[in-house]
């Protein structure tokens, strides 16, 4: 066992010192970005990826998000490993002895495939402008930071269990191998229950974006605890903070009480959102078409969808397409005859569970977690035209100011 459990320090150990020397770091996202696919936010010197999937590029006859097509979020720049020489070490108080899986080891350990979505925790960060008048600082991410996909890996229990976990276990600190070396901890009961060692993506191999040669998934829960180029597994007898759980990824706010030992809330579960298959600001032609969407829950499959086209004042219910997963999304549709003019547009759905998108949702300082009523302004407009590819800035919809500071 090395480091300490209660804090930063962590002694590297000479099996992940050989490892490391196959890592060569990159500047930036390596897959291709054309903008009809994503609206780029990168900032020069400001070492965050941040790339969002446009919902006006997205296929209604596909329930997957290919995996080119799939939004990018790495707080620096994708680390290329080498699978020959990656080496993931299990170690920590939490269990009884030390243990180096290869890429080879894991392989040939059980796997599972699951279809699920993975959604950055600021997805929809804009919409916190709408209903507050400033749009929180971080990435301004409107509803494309999530994809569906379908993932194979194999579950966290095995992957632990040659290391013996002891019943004092209580979190599982998992920590990648890029530059910013992220690390965030997990309870032991979410590590144990549905979290996998993930190694491929819609049926082959992660891409280095994606956390090559392997990552965390943690179903329903926000992106960054699916750890990308997962390096070391430390499993601990006590609570453990990093800056990933303590300064960033954490609700503060007056809504947002501290969490015992006077920690803030760190974010977990993700909450339910829904989007038009449309682009921020589109401008589309007159005349009958079907307006497609899809809707999400982190747990639950969804049970109804409400489109209303007069900004709340009446509602349509949307006819539901299947597949229809839970953690995953239902696609649907509801027809529309509009006349030129512009429109705001509001979509809510609804889960098994009886849950339904709120009207409104308390402020957080970072932006985390907005799952309320969509809102959307599209314009109208005689002839043949068709959504525009031009993106404005997200506060210019209605005016917004922006808090200073990034994450």
């Amino acid at each position: 066992m090395s480091g300490n459990l209660g804090g930063e320090m962590h002694v590297v150990p000479k099996a992940r010192r050989r490892a490391e020397k196959s890592v060569r770091p990159r500047d930036g996202i390596l897959k291709p970005l054309p903008n009809e696919w994503f609206q780029d936010h990168r900032l020069d010197g400001s070492g965050e990826q941040t790339a969002e999937m446009r919902w006006g590029s997205v296929d209604a006859d596909e329930y997957l998000t290919p995996t080119e097509r799939f939004f990018v979020r790495s707080h620096s720049g994708t680390p290329l490993v080498n699978a020959n020489d990656w080496v993931l070490k299990i170690e920590g108080a939490g269990v009884e002895r030390v243990v180096d899986l290869t890429y080879e080891d894991l392989l040939a350990l059980p796997s599972v495939t699951v279809v699920k979505a993975l959604e950055c925790a600021g997805n929809g960060r804009v919409s916190f402008g709408r209903a507050h008048g400033t749009i929180p600082p971080g990435t301004p991410w409107s509803l494309g930071a999530i994809g569906v996909a379908e993932w194979t890996g194999v579950p966290l229990s095995e992957v632990l269990a040659p290391a013996g976990v002891r019943p004092e276990a209580i979190e599982v600190l998992a920590e990648g191998m890029d530059e910013a070396r992220v690390r965030r901890p997990i309870p032991i009961a979410k590590a144990l229950k549905d979290t996998l060692v993930v190694v491929a993506m819609n049926g082959r191999p992660l891409p280095a974006d994606h956390g090559f040669p392997a990552r965390l998934l943690v179903p329903g829960w926000a992106a960054i605890a699916s750890i990308k180029w997962l390096g070391r597994l430390e499993v601990t007898d006590r609570p453990v903070s990093t800056p990933w759980n303590t300064e960033t990824y954490a609700l503060k706010g007056p809504d947002y009480p501290p969490a015992a030992g006077g920690r803030p809330q760190a974010v977990e579960g993700q909450v339910m959102k829904s989007a038009l298959e449309l682009d921020a600001f589109a401008t589309i032609p007159a005349g009958s078409r079907q307006v497609t969407g899809r809707s999400w829950s982190p747990t639950s499959i969804i049970s109804r969808v409400e489109v209303s086209f007069d900004d709340g004042a009446s509602w349509r219910h949307a006819t539901l397409r299947p597949p229809n997963l839970p953690g995953a999304w239902v696609r649907w549709h509801v027809p529309w005859d509009p006349r030129p003019g512009e429109y705001r547009l509001r979509v809510r759905a609804t889960d098994l569970t009886g849950r339904s998108q709120p009207d409104e949702v308390p402020w957080n300082d970072h932006g985390y977690l907005y799952g309320g009523v969509a809102s959307y302004t599209l314009r109208v407009v005689a002839g043949a035209g068709g959504a525009t590819d031009e993106q404005p800035d997200p506060a210019s919809d209605v005016g917004l100011t922006r808090s200073e500071g990034r994450e």
